[in-house]
């Protein structure tokens, strides 16, 4: 795929702070987010940097909050939520952040 990110452009030209296993950990859902986002079309020579700075943009947020629910914490088994109404999902973060970037 010539769409393809790597840890050097996340590093080097967007400029994020994961590391290099973080990143890489990331990377498939946040890779995954972005060809749905975009209909699974390829990018053309002309977009390869926006769309490689969207999928820089999903990983951040999957590497912090992952794909499903956010807003709560465990301490042991001390759990606690806050989600209000359905809750807000790692999925809906990173395409804000998508729609963010570009």
């Amino acid at each position: 795929m010539a769409a393809a990110v790597t840890y050097q452009f996340y590093k080097d030209v967007y400029g994020g702070g994961l590391s290099e296993s973080a990143f890489g950990l990331a990377l498939p859902a946040a890779s995954r987010h972005v060809r749905w986002l975009v209909g699974g079309r390829e990018p053309g020579e002309d977009e390869l940097d926006a769309y490689r700075r969207a999928v820089c943009a999903a990983v951040d947020a999957f590497a912090e909050f992952g794909e499903g629910q956010v807003g709560g914490f465990a301490l042991g088994d001390f759990m606690v939520t806050h989600y209000e109404d359905d809750g807000t999902t790692g999925e809906e973060i990173a395409t804000a952040n998508v729609l963010m970037c570009n």
